[in-house]
């Protein structure tokens, strides 16, 4: 999974282990005092199981960066001082404390960096066509608190 070299948005789909250091490193930009990095790992619980023993993510692949470039432009049009954006999530079995899904995002300035990010992971669980299959101790099932997926634009209204 390789940086765009010419976009200041790296949206991907991967079963590959996340970059984690090479998209922070990529966020960094000359303009932009703040850089943001949301991490989403795999926890050994959920709600009301334990034993978590590794998730399973299936996407509608050809519409989750369509999807990722659709949150991108509404996070730019809420903070148009936004320097780069990254929306990367891993499909696949993953097991426990393994990445599954990174957002950075890069700002002049600490707080909208920081409002950006928190839109961005969160629009991204609310309308992105990912789901994750959970197997724990006691059995498995598609995971928990699932929601008709929105539009971006109204995520955090």
């Amino acid at each position: 999974m390789q940086a765009p070299s010419d976009l200041d948005e790296w949206y991907a789909l991967s079963e590959a282990e996340l970059p984690i250091a090479a998209a922070y490193e990529w966020a960094v930009r000359p303009a932009c005092g703040a850089v943001v990095l949301f991490s989403g790992t795999i926890r050994d619980h959920a709600e009301g199981r334990s034993g978590v023993q590794h998730l399973t993510y299936e996407a509608y692949d050809e519409q989750v960066v369509a999807r990722f470039t659709e949150i991108g432009d509404e996070l730019r049009r809420r903070w148009p001082d936004t320097g780069r954006i990254v929306l990367l999530h891993r499909v696949g079995r993953l097991q426990v404390e393994e990445s599954s899904v990174v957002a950075v995002v890069s700002a002049p300035h600490r707080a909208e960096a920081f409002e950006a990010a928190r839109f961005a992971i969160d629009a991204l669980k609310e309308s992105a066509p990912i789901w994750k299959h959970e197997v724990w101790a006691d059995g498995a099932d598609w995971g928990t608190g699932s929601n008709d997926l929105r539009d971006p634009r109204s995520v955090g209204r």
